[in-house]
């Protein structure tokens, strides 16, 4: 689809742009997964210290525990 070739554009831009200054994209893309990755978990541990299950929580709920897990430092 076009939608999928321009998102394709973007991507490659911000690679060649990171490679101008010079970040290693593939570095940059694994630090951000393992941030993403401790921020869940710790978000799946506050739901559980409230005795709360992820899968009932709406969109808005989560995203006020993500919210909260960001503002710990993770």
């Amino acid at each position: 689809t076009q939608m999928e070739d321009e998102f394709g554009d973007i991507l490659f831009s911000l690679v060649n742009y990171a490679r101008f200054v010079k970040i290693d994209p593939e570095q940059a893309l694994a630090k951000a997964n393992n941030k993403f990755i401790n921020r869940f978990q710790k978000l799946e541990q506050l739901i559980i210290k409230d005795n709360k299950v992820i899968s009932d929580l709406s969109a808005e709920e989560l995203n006020q525990y993500w919210i909260e897990v960001k503002k710990i430092g993770l």
